[in-house]
């Protein structure tokens, strides 16, 4: 598998593709690969003829330094995955350096992506959404994709964007992906790795409220929904709830009211400890 450190390096690689008109497809990701990306990865190889897979911690979208530092950072295990589970000759890996994807200028460009931006990870992760628009854009640069995926366990970044997209003109498809889940019903995230046996254990618990939810949608108003989650997350011994949405699926605009004809979703922020975990559904 061909592993490339420098945008030049990479650009080199793909003329060929390009030259030939190949279709390029590219998977974001941050590393700690899991089941997860690697179904990504697999979608995307069902649609192009090679694809890019981008490992790249990004530092422009933590707010919380600490989280930053402590994000999992396995890099020889990835690419090990990716060469396991996939056709090596197929796959491409960048893994550039922070002083490669941003040069001497470590800041986010500001984006306006409108109201989906301000609610949920918006609220509660200050600049989150411009790192992420930032990263983005200079990866779409380098790779230069016909298509590029997505999971929708970040559902709002998935609207972020393809937000991003419609801003900028760039002529990238982007494709959503389900998500991928353990045993449990617990997303797949990279965040996982660092859950201790009990804690992901409890952590099944997000799952399962949004099952509920999802249950219950038919024949409950929006505030029992909503006080029904926060109720369960108030008497859990282990969890912490810090938020809990029920909202329009096009316009994440936190809902009231049931709307014909209007599909909804439920999102969750939970803390396992130390540890934030998201999660999302689709309730009709």
């Amino acid at each position: 598998m061909n592993i490339f450190y420098k945008k030049n390096a990479l650009r080199d690689a793909l003329k060929p593709y390009k030259e030939k008109h190949l279709k390029i497809g590219l998977v974001p990701t941050m590393g700690a690969l899991h089941d997860g990306h690697i179904s990504l990865v697999k979608q995307a190889l069902n649609t192009c003829d090679v694809v890019v897979v981008s490992i790249f911690v990004n530092p422009t979208q933590f707010d919380n330094p600490d989280d930053l530092q402590k994000y999992p950072r396995t890099l020889p295990a990835d690419t090990a995955m990716l060469s396991n589970s996939v056709t090596a000759e197929k796959v491409i890996v960048f893994a550039p350096s922070v002083e490669e994807v941003y040069g001497e200028n470590l800041t986010s460009q500001s984006f306006d992506f409108g109201p989906i931006a301000k609610v949920m990870e918006g609220k509660y992760r200050d600049g989150h959404f411009d790192g992420v628009g930032t990263v983005l854009t200079k990866l779409f640069a380098a790779v230069n994709p016909h298509k590029a995926y997505f999971g929708e366990k970040d559902y709002q970044q998935l609207l972020i964007v393809k937000k991003l997209i419609e801003i900028t003109h760039l002529p990238i498809e982007i494709t959503g992906c389900p998500i991928d889940r353990e045993e449990s019903g617990l997303a797949r995230s990279s965040r996982n790795q660092r859950l201790t046996r009990q804690q992901k254990e409890q952590a099944a618990f997000i799952y399962q409220i949004l099952k509920e939810l999802k249950n219950k949608f038919s024949s409950n108003s929006i505030e029992n929904l909503r006080k029904f989650a926060t109720q369960a997350f108030e008497k859990h011994p282990y969890l912490e709830l810090e938020y809990l949405e029920i909202a329009d699926a096009q316009t994440l605009a936190p809902a009231t009211t049931k709307k014909p004809n209007k599909k909804y979703r439920a999102f969750i922020a939970v803390y396992a400890e130390p540890v934030r975990l998201i999660d999302n559904i689709a309730l009709n």
